[in-house]
């Protein structure tokens, strides 16, 4: 533990940036998931709601600074390229 005020404070806010970073990549995960299971389950024209969602968690995380936006394009390409690969196996 920390004796100095300031590293004190550190602490204590680098413990909530933690909990909120760890709460937005679940939910980032989470859209991910809904994602590919909507695409498992009623193909490319059922899930481009769910993928919508996902890339939309994927901005905001970006947005709060807990992605990286080169990390987020390549989560979105890899959906992306993934319905691509749905919608032409139609």
């Amino acid at each position: 533990m920390p004796n100095i005020k300031s590293a004190k404070k550190r602490v204590l806010t680098s413990r909530k940036r933690a909990l909120r970073n760890a709460s937005v990549k679940s939910s980032v995960k989470t859209a991910i998931r809904r994602y590919n299971e909507a695409l498992a389950r009623v193909g490319a024209e059922g899930s481009t709601q769910e993928l919508s969602r996902a890339f939309s968690a994927i901005d905001k995380a970006v947005k709060k600074g807990v992605l990286h936006r080169n990390a987020a394009a390549r989560r979105k390409s890899r959906l992306a390229k993934k319905a691509n690969k749905a919608t032409s196996a139609m």
